[in-house]
C-alpha cells in the first residue's frame, strides 16, 4: 500500500471520528436547544415564586421604622424582646390576690375577661389585681420565633416578677392561653397559687390521648377546611402561611372568622368578645407570628404531655380548674372529659348547654374566679 493510500484512509478516519465527536457535543446534557432553554427559565420562575410564597413576610415590629406605635407599658425579657400588658383592679399594693391572665387565639391582653367581665364589686370586696398581657407576636409584644410551651410559662414568670407579683400568684388561660397553662403548670408550678384552664385547645397528637379517641374527635368536630389547616401545622409547619394565605383552598375557618364553628351560646355572646373597646389591631405586626405560630406550637410536636403532669399542689395548698362547655363546636368536650379523668386532682366543671365563649355569659367570670379562689359563689 503506498502512502498516498494510506493517507486518504487516516483522513477518512479522522473526519468520520470528528463528526462523531460533533454529534456527542450536540447531545450533550449542557447544550440546552430552545425548549430546554424555555424550560429551565419557567423552573427558575417557579422555584423563586414559590419560595417567595413559602416565606412569610418580616413582621413589623412596635416601635420600629414603619411599624406600629407604642402605646401600653411593655417589660423587656430576658432575651431583649418586649411584652406588652394592662393591669386592672386594685392597686397592686393592695391586691389580695394578683392573677395573670393568658390570652386565646386571635385576641390580645384587652380580652382578660376576668377583668372585663367580673363584676366591680367581686374586684374590689376581693381585692384582685389583674394582668392581661399580648403573647409573644400579638398586639404590641415582640414575636418569639423560637416560641414553645416553656418559652411562654417563662414569659409569664418573668411578667410577675418585674410587675412584683411575689413569689405566689394565680394563672388563668383562655382557649389558646388555656393550653398554654399546660406548660406554666409544667414548668413553672412553683410559683402558682392556683391555676384555671377555661375550654382549653387540645393537640390531637399528644402521646397518651387514645388514638381511636382522638380521631373520631378530630373528624367529627372538626371542618374539613380545619383538619387540614391542623394537619399543615403540625407535619408541615414550614408551609402554615402559604396554607393560610394562598386562594386554593379555604384557611382555617377560626381565622377566616367563619359563623360555622359557633355554638348557639357563642352566637349570642360574640356582641361581647367582640365588643369597641377590645376592636384593637392585634394582628398589627403581621399573621405569621401570632396566629399562625400559635397553630403551630399549639399543634406542634411537644416535648412533654400534660397527661404526665402531677398533682403541683399535693398538700392541698392550692388548686386546678377546668371548664368546658359541653356544646364547645371548636374543642371537643370528649378529649376535654378523657384528660379529667386521668388528672383526677383537677377540678371538671363541664357546661351544659354552654359553647366556646361562655365566659362571656353573665355571671361567668365571677364563677370563675371564685372558684379558684374557694369562695362560695
Amino acid at each position: 500500500m503506498g502512502e498516498e493510500e494510506k493517507s486518504k484512509k487516516i483522513s477518512a478516519s479522522s473526519a468520520r471520528s470528528h463528526t462523531r465527536k460533533s454529534n456527542l457535543n450536540s447531545s450533550s446534557p449542557f447544550s440546552l436547544g430552545l425548549y430546554g432553554k424555555i424550560s429551565v427559565v419557567v423552573l427558575v420562575a417557579s422555584l423563586a415564586w414559590a419560595e417567595r410564597a413559602l416565606r412569610p413576610p418580616p413582621p413589623k415590629l412596635t416601635g420600629s421604622p414603619g411599624g406600629p406605635p407604642i402605646t401600653a407599658p411593655r417589660i423587656r425579657l430576658r432575651d431583649g424582646r418586649h411584652l406588652a400588658y394592662k393591669q386592672y383592679g386594685v392597686p397592686i399594693h393592695e391586691a389580695n390576690h394578683k392573677f395573670i391572665f393568658i390570652h386565646g387565639f386571635d385576641s390580645c391582653r384587652l380580652h382578660a375577661f376576668i377583668a372585663t367581665e367580673v363584676s366591680p364589686d367581686t374586684i374590689e370586696s376581693l381585692k384582685l389585681h389583674i394582668v392581661g398581657f399580648d403573647r409573644p407576636g400579638y398586639g404590641e409584644s415582640d414575636p418569639d420565633p423560637k416560641r414553645t410551651p416553656k418559652s411562654l410559662a417563662l414569659d409569664v414568670e418573668e411578667l410577675a416578677d418585674q410587675l412584683g407579683f411575689g413569689p405566689k400568684f394565680y394563672v388563668v388561660g383562655y382557649s389558646m392561653g388555656g393550653e398554654a397553662t399546660w406548660g406554666v403548670l409544667k414548668y413553672i408550678s412553683h410559683r402558682l397559687a392556683g391555676a384555671s384552664l377555661v375550654a382549653p385547645v387540645i393537640n390531637y397528637w399528644w402521646s397518651n390521648l387514645p388514638k381511636n379517641m382522638s380521631r373520631e374527635a378530630y373528624y367529627k368536630s372538626q371542618l374539613p377546611q380545619d383538619q387540614w389547616s391542623l394537619r399543615v401545622a403540625h407535619y408541615t409547619p414550614w408551609l402554615t402561611y402559604w396554607w393560610q394565605t394562598q386562594k386554593l383552598f379555604p384557611p382555617s375557618s377560626v381565622i377566616a372568622h367563619s359563623p360555622k364553628v359557633l355554638s348557639r351560646q357563642d352566637k349570642e355572646l360574640m356582641h361581647k368578645f367582640e365588643k369597641p373597646e377590645n376592636a384593637y389591631p392585634v394582628r398589627q405586626q403581621g399573621v405569621y407570628e401570632c396566629i399562625h405560630r400559635d397553630m403551630i406550637v399549639g399543634f406542634g410536636k411537644w416535648d412533654f404531655d400534660p397527661i404526665d403532669l402531677e398533682n403541683p399542689f399535693p398538700n392541698n395548698e392550692g388548686t386546678i380548674h377546668l371548664w368546658h362547655g359541653d356544646e364547645d363546636r371548636l374543642v371537643p368536650v370528649a378529649l376535654q372529659r378523657y384528660i379529667a379523668e386521668r388528672l383526677p386532682w383537677i377540678h371538671y366543671h363541664e357546661l351544659p348547654g354552654a359553647g366556646h365563649l361562655f365566659p362571656y355569659a353573665t355571671g361567668m367570670s365571677d364563677a370563675i374566679v371564685k372558684a379558684q379562689l374557694s369562695i362560695d359563689n
